[in-house]
């Protein structure tokens, strides 16, 4: 439960309010989330509703269904906007392109590429520093080198950059280097504590969905982040698990995009990559996010993909992402509002039926 507290309320009127929630066995937790004073209840039974909504100095108290509220447009119609180094991402503002390696490989590898996805016109790099990995003997990335070579780039090029924690040990790396945004994995989309360390750190996060997970799933995952203060939230659609026999690496879930930019306040970001598996099927299904209302793109790109240590086969050379922006633009895609796009892809479909 949430209970909202009214503008003028005391600490005396908050102590009741705990004491009540302690007496029948649940956690009270105070927060101010944008601007709003609220309790966080854990444990309780729902029969305490009306009892708290009677006390002095409560405004009202929200049960979350689905496991979460403030994701929700209930919570905050209005889109979130997050910025990232001048780049504004949600809202009314045109689709963003992070594109870059799966891997930082090298000093090099990574300035060359830097180079030419910035010349490209991406407003953010992704590169991997710390590299989750089914097998134990693939590449597991540069690690602190690599952050600091994203660091090196960033300086370098004038571009954001993002990149993956794998885990909260390496956390003060990411604040060190100045990791504009922090991505959470697909691993780790319901690793709780992760969650819980980037809503605190306060640095924007992309959190990407889980190949096994719902929807419901991937929201609650981004409310533990908003519950710690840090609204900077962008969620990433990458693919669910695909039937066997499947083309594609992934099943990549274009419905998932309008669905929860209806539901909820935050950008949502498309991975055409990992979803393809394959170079050949990324830029159209790039597209179709885009067209689908998606806030932004992450594309894999290397400038030697047969030679890459990770992900090789689904990234686009520099050259392949000049045409896929060149084709967006060409549609007005990167140069007018999401809300635009979706609009005229539902006048589309009525035309037809």
């Amino acid at each position: 439960m949430l209970v909202m507290m009214k503008s003028g309320y005391t600490d005396r009127d908050a102590k009741r309010v705990i004491d009540k929630v302690e007496s029948a066995g649940g956690l009270a937790q105070r927060r101010k989330l944008q601007g709003q004073n609220l309790l966080v209840l854990t444990g309780c039974p729902r029969s305490l509703e009306r009892e708290l909504n009677r006390l002095p100095g409560v405004d009202s108290v929200r049960v979350p269904t689905g496991g979460h509220w403030l994701v929700t447009r209930q919570w905050r119609p209005q889109d979130t906007v997050v910025e990232v180094a001048g780049a504004k991402i949600g809202g009314a503002n045109p689709p963003i392109i992070m594109a870059g390696p799966c891997a930082v490989e090298s000093r090099d590898q990574l300035l060359r590429i830097a180079e030419k996805v910035s010349d490209a016109g991406a407003s953010l790099m992704r590169g991997g520093a710390f590299k989750p990995r089914s097998s134990p003997y693939s590449f597991q990335g540069m690690q602190e080198e690599g952050l600091a070579l994203l660091a090196e780039a960033r300086e370098r090029f004038g571009i954001a950059v993002v990149s993956e924690l794998r885990d909260v040990n390496t956390l003060d790396l990411f604040l060190d280097y100045e990791i504009d945004v922090i991505q959470v994995g697909a691993r780790n989309m319901q690793n709780f504590e992760i969650l819980r360390c980037v809503g605190r750190a306060g640095r924007p996060v992309l959190l990407k969905r889980g190949p096994a997970n719902t929807i419901e799933e991937w929201l609650n995952a981004a409310e533990y982040i908003l519950l710690e203060g840090n609204s900077q939230v962008m969620l990433c659609e990458r693919g669910i698990v695909a039937p066997r026999g499947a083309e594609t690496r992934y099943l990549f879930d274009i419905a998932a995009i309008p669905i929860v930019r209806e539901h909820s306040h935050l950008p949502v970001i498309a991975d055409p990559s990992h979803a393809a598996g394959d170079r050949r099927w990324v830029p159209a299904m790039a597209q179709s996010a885009v067209a689908a209302g998606a806030n932004g793109l992450l594309v894999e790109v290397h400038d030697a993909a047969e030679e890459a240590l990770c992900d090789g086969p689904q990234s686009l050379s520099p050259e392949s992402l000049e045409q896929l922006l060149a084709d967006l633009k060409r549609r007005g895609y990167l140069d007018s509002p999401v809300e635009h796009h979706v609009s005229s892809i539902l006048q589309l479909v009525g035309n037809n039926c």
